[in-house]
């Protein structure tokens, strides 16, 4: 299967569900041994889903933002771990690709490694002193030029997809210049390691673990951008994020119906799905299920269709989406559970993976105390306006 040779979304959708069915088999025992999926990463490779964000002028196919939430949404379905993975790499390709960001030449080599070889790439900002880089934490990795190359010295903590990344993209601190930058870091690079810290209890599968340079060289045209830190765009590509968590929320949904309407305790005719209870608490989900996709969609859809200025005022609409859907799948997850019961805790029951990795999403960017900070800026400033 070769996602490339099919000539729209609804096909390569209804393709990519097919393929990735195998990864909710594998999602048990990667969750229990802590394990990186690198078998889902090679077969999203293999179908060409790794190249679909790259630019058509490179030889891409340019897929929209609503095609690329819509994907990774289902392969969170298959697996969360996944998906959150993946979704970095597709969503970073895409941002660069509108925003071109990065100095032409270097972005288009890049493409040429992620349509013919697979690579892949994440960025790596966080450090455990700085915290969460949305906040505006300068790094504490630094960058000095000398002898026509860049040498970087620094550590980076959730290093997403780490096991498998051919390409990390670090901030780091210029302090000559007192300026923040991303480099291209490829992994061959002497002096980059990868440390194996990631012990979370939630998306254990992703591989997040740190990175390591010291005294790494890379030329000098690897600086691909200057960072203003705390000043950051508005970023349609972070909708893969709320995406991968509906996606989970929903695989907690298709279990607690076929839980319910397959079992029947002896104290009852029927199924447990024919209580008014159990019936209330599946309307609840759906409800929330249709709110979420709609919300998630259309403003990912609005996004495609707007130009990069109208895009710049969507900021607080975009971390609305991502607040809602997130909190309102933890919602999901959470009936999902009351209607199983206390099955829902074993070690066995999917419902309890899907229960701690749908918490993770409360971590991903933007973070929901600076969305509604925003959200209530927003609403200060348009009232002030319209008086």
């Amino acid at each position: 299967m070769d996602l490339f040779n099919l000539n729209n979304m609804e096909e390569r959708l209804t393709a990519l569900k097919k393929a990735v069915y195998p990864f909710s088999e594998r999602a048990y025992i990667h969750d229990k041994k802590g394990s990186f999926p690198v078998e889902n990463i090679q077969e999203l490779k293999d179908i060409g889903y790794t190249a679909l964000t790259v630019p058509k002028d490179y030889g891409g196919k340019e897929i929209s933002l609503l095609e690329l939430v819509k994907s990774q949404e289902i392969i969170g379905k298959a697996d969360g771990s996944t998906a959150l993975s993946i979704g970095w790499h597709m969503g970073i390709v895409k941002n660069i690709g509108e925003q071109k960001s990065w100095p032409e030449e270097l972005y288009e080599y890049f493409c040429n490694e992620a349509l013919h070889r697979g690579a892949l790439l994440n960025n790596t900002a966080t450090e455990p002193a700085t915290g969460s880089p949305t906040r505006g934490g300068k790094p504490e990795t630094t960058a000095v030029f000398s002898s026509d190359q860049w040498k970087i010295n620094g550590r980076k903590t959730f290093t997403t997809m780490a096991p498998v990344l051919d390409y990390f993209v670090v901030s780091a601190t210029i302090p000559k210049e007192d300026k923040v930058a991303n480099f291209l870091i490829p992994r061959e690079s002497e002096g980059l390691t990868i440390k194996e810290t990631w012990d979370s209890i939630a998306m254990r599968g992703t591989g997040s673990d740190d990175l390591v340079l010291e005294n790494v060289r890379i030329p000098k045209h690897y600086l691909v951008s200057y960072l203003t830190p705390g000043d950051k765009p508005a970023a349609g590509w972070l909708l893969h994020i709320p995406a991968c968590y509906l996606g989970i929320a929903k695989a907690a949904q298709e279990y607690a119906i076929q839980f319910a309407t397959e079992y029947s305790p002896n104290s009852i005719k029927g199924t447990i799905s024919d209580l008014p209870n159990v019936r209330q608490k599946i309307g609840e989900i759906e409800l929330l299920a249709q709110k979420s996709s709609h919300f998630l969609y259309s403003v990912a859809k609005k996004w495609d269709e707007s130009s990069n200025e109208k895009r710049q005022e969507m900021k607080p609409e975009l971390g609305a989406v991502k607040y809602s859907v997130v909190n309102d799948a933890i919602t999901m997850v959470d009936l999902a559970m009351r209607i199983a019961g206390a099955k829902s805790l074993s070690s066995q029951n999917p419902l309890q993976r899907y229960y701690r990795d749908v918490r993770a999403g409360l971590h991903n960017p933007p973070m929901d105390d600076m969305t509604i900070m925003l959200l209530a800026s927003e609403s200060i400033n348009r009232a002030g306006t319209s008086s």
